[in-house]
C-alpha cells in the first residue's frame, strides 16, 4: 500500500505542477537526475571535454550509490537527450557547447 501511495502522490504532482517546473522540481531527486546533474558540474570544470572513461570514472566515483550501469546509461544517452548543452567534438569526448566556439577559432 506504501508504493502505491507513492504513486498516488507522483501523480497528483505531475498534474498540479507545470511540466517545466515539475522536471526542475524532481529532476535532481532521482538517480538519473543526480547524475546528470553530476556530469554537467564536471563538464563544466573540464572546459577542454572529458573522455567516456574519465567521465565515467569521475562520476562513479562521487557518489558510490550510483550503479555503474545506470551511469553508464546516462552517458550514452547525453548528446541525445541535451543537443544543446553537450556535444561530442570527437569520438568519446564529451563537452559542452558553449566551449565549441572557443576551440574552433
Amino acid at each position: 500500500m506504501r508504493q502505491l501511495h507513492g504513486y498516488i502522490r507522483v501523480t497528483i504532482l505531475e498534474h498540479i505542477i507545470e511540466p517545466k517546473h515539475r522536471k526542475l522540481l524532481m529532476g535532481k531527486s532521482t538517480v538519473t537526475g543526480r547524475i546528470n546533474a553530476k556530469t554537467f558540474e564536471l563538464l563544466e570544470e573540464h572546459p577542454e571535454g572529458l573522455h567516456w572513461s574519465e567521465l565515467l570514472s569521475k562520476i562513479e566515483a562521487s557518489d558510490s550509490s550510483f550503479h555503474p550501469k545506470t551511469v553508464n546509461g546516462c552517458v550514452w544517452k547525453l548528446v541525445e537527450r541535451f543537443p544543446d548543452k553537450v556535444y561530442k567534438p570527437s569520438k568519446g569526448l564529451f563537452r559542452l557547447l558553449k566551449y565549441k566556439s572557443k576551440s574552433k577559432k
